[in-house]
């Protein structure tokens, strides 16, 4: 044939790839065509892995560049059976499953059980839940709270508590972060 014409119309990408990181059985590179939801792309990696932690993180690019994460709580999506946790993947989302590790902070000084407390990082690390698996302030203690931190830059910097207006409701339960010392 000489001189011919042809037109070529796209009817479906055949391949629009996303990633699933993290605690997933099957990490990795997916390949999909057509629409697919949170819970099929979990699915496609083989499901979640032993010690996945309580949130999701799907992790998108706008044309613009610029980054958006949408976070999704695994008991919406997994137990509660929300459709609304069950979000459309769109391809180049990143979708990590964060996996839990454990958190120790440091209580020192008067709390009768002084040294290292340990946490999972999927529960709430407070002040308040930190002083008490540390078996309690004695009696001697002081009700002003000091909290060492190393900030990114490598610098420590304290912060201070009061111990009483955090039992009375009157100031927040101040969250720990790993490496803190009370």
């Amino acid at each position: 044939v000489q001189r011919a014409s042809v037109t070529v119309q796209v009817r479906e990408f055949r391949s629009k790839p996303i990633s699933v990181i993290g605690a997933v059985k099957q990490p990795g590179n997916l390949a999909f065509s057509g629409r697919w939801t949170l819970l099929e792309a979990l699915s496609a990696a083989g499901g979640l892995a032993d010690g996945h932690g309580n949130t999701i993180y799907v992790i998108r690019q706008a044309e613009n560049g610029i980054n958006d994460q949408v976070a999704i709580d695994i008991d919406d999506l997994m137990v509660k059976a929300d459709p609304d946790a069950n979000i459309t993947i769109f391809a180049n989302d990143v979708i990590n499953v964060p996996a839990k590790v454990q958190v120790t902070v440091f209580c020192l000084g008067e709390v009768a059980n002084p040294g290292a407390v340990e946490f999972v990082s999927t529960e709430r690390i407070t002040l308040l839940t930190a002083i008490a698996r540390a078996g309690g302030l004695t009696d001697r203690a002081s009700k002003s709270i000091r909290v060492k931190r190393r900030d990114r830059n490598g610098r420590d910097t304290e912060i201070e508590a009061d111990y009483k207006r955090i039992l009375s409701g009157k100031d927040p339960d101040m969250e720990l972060q790993s490496g803190d010392v009370v």
